[in-house]
C-alpha cells in the first residue's frame, strides 16, 4: 500500500507560499508552486483548489493570478490542512461486513474500531498544535545546519 503525500505537498505549498510572502511576494502562480515541490501543476493546482476551498488559500485571476494565503502562516494548523485535502480517516474498517458466524469476525470491527480511533485522535492532536509557520521555521532551520 502507497503512503498519501497528500498532507505533504499541501504544507509544503503553504510554506513556500509564506516564504514568499515574506520576501515581499504575497501571491504565487501554480506553476511556481509547482516547481518548488517538483511536481505537476495539475497536482498542485488540486492541491491548492483544496486549501482555497477549505479558505486557508485565496486565488487571484487575470492580471497578476495566483495563490496566497488566506491568513498567517502562525494561524493555519496542520490539521486544518489535513481536513482539508485529506478527510477520510486514517485507516478504514471492511468494506464488507465480516462473517458474523466467525469469532474473528464478529468481533473484529469494535476491537479496531476502538484502537482506530485512538490513533485517529492522537493524529488531530498533533496536526492541531502544529503550524505551517511552524514547519518553515524548522525547514529553514535545517537547511542552515
Amino acid at each position: 500500500m502507497a503512503a498519501n503525500s497528500r498532507l505533504t505537498i499541501a504544507v509544503h505549498a503553504l510554506a513556500w507560499l509564506e516564504l514568499a510572502r515574506r520576501r515581499g511576494r504575497g501571491v504565487l502562480t501554480s506553476d511556481e508552486v509547482a516547481a518548488s515541490v517538483n511536481t505537476n501543476p495539475v497536482v498542485i493546482r488540486r492541491s491548492l483548489g483544496r486549501l482555497a476551498d477549505a479558505g486557508l488559500l485565496t486565488v487571484r485571476r487575470g492580471t497578476g493570478a495566483g495563490w496566497s494565503l488566506a491568513r498567517g502562516a502562525e494561524e493555519i494548523t496542520l490539521l486544518e490542512v489535513y481536513d482539508a485535502v485529506d478527510p477520510e480517516p486514517v485507516f478504514a474498517l471492511h468494506a464488507t461486513e465480516p462473517n458474523l458466524e466467525c469469532p474473528v469476525g464478529f468481533g473484529i470491527r469494535p476491537a479496531l474500531g476502538h484502537v482506530y480511533g485512538a490513533v485517529e485522535l492522537g493524529l488531530r492532536r498533533e496536526l492541531a498544535r502544529t503550524t505551517v509557520a511552524d514547519v518553515l521555521a524548522e525547514t529553514l532551520r535545517v537547511k542552515q545546519q
